[in-house]
C-alpha cells in the first residue's frame, strides 16, 4: 500500500469531475486500499479519489474510533435527501479550515463496494453529512465553496500563509 498526495485547495484539479468507474478490478481494490491508507494517516474520516488526483468515483469513509469499519462507495448515487442540519465541516483538501455548511440530514445512497456488489444505505447525521461531502467532490465541488465569496478569499489567504510558513 502507499500513502498518497492530497490535494491542497484552491488546486484546480480538485474541480475537475470524476468519471464512472467501469470495471471494479485489482487496480480499482488497491487504489481503495491506498486512499483507506492516506486517509487514515492524514488522519481523516473520508476520502474522494479527486482529493488524490485520481478522478473516478470512488470515496472511503470510515467514522469509527477504531478505524476498522472502513466503507466503500465506488459510483455513488443519492437517490433521495430529507432535512436539513448544519455541520461543522472541514477537509483534508483544505487543511485546518473548518466552517458550518447546510446539508440534508438524511439520504438514501446507492453504490458498489470495493466487491462490485451493488448496495443501498440509509445514513443519517455524520454519515450523512459526510458521504455528501466526499460526493461533491466528485463533482468537483469543496466544501468551502458553499461560503461566502469573502469567506473563501479569507481563506485561501490563509492558506497561502500557512503554506508559506511551511517552506
Amino acid at each position: 500500500m502507499a500513502l498518497l498526495p492530497i490535494l491542497h485547495y484552491p488546486d484546480e484539479r480538485l474541480h475537475r469531475v470524476a468519471a464512472p468507474v467501469g470495471d471494479i478490478n485489482d487496480r480499482i481494490r488497491q487504489l481503495v486500499r491506498d486512499m483507506a491508507e492516506t486517509m487514515y494517516a492524514a488522519p481523516g474520516i473520508g476520502l474522494a479519489a479527486t482529493q488524490v488526483d485520481v478522478h473516478e468515483q470512488v470515496i472511503v469513509i470510515d467514522l469509527s474510533e477504531t478505524r476498522d469499519r472502513l466503507q466503500v462507495f465506488i459510483n455513488p448515487v443519492i437517490l433521495e435527501r430529507r432535512g436539513e442540519a448544519e455541520f461543522e465541516e472541514g477537509c483534508l483538501s483544505v487543511p485546518g479550515i473548518y466552517e458550518t455548511v447546510t446539508r440534508a440530514n438524511w439520504i438514501r445512497a446507492e453504490a458498489f463496494d470495493a466487491q462490485g456488489q451493488r448496495f443501498t444505505l440509509e445514513a443519517d447525521g455524520l454519515l450523512a453529512v459526510c458521504i455528501q461531502h466526499e460526493m461533491d467532490h466528485l463533482q468537483g465541488r469543496v466544501f468551502v465553496e458553499y461560503l461566502s465569496r469573502l469567506k473563501q478569499s479569507r481563506i485561501v489567504a490563509k492558506l497561502k500563509k500557512n503554506q508559506r510558513r511551511a517552506l
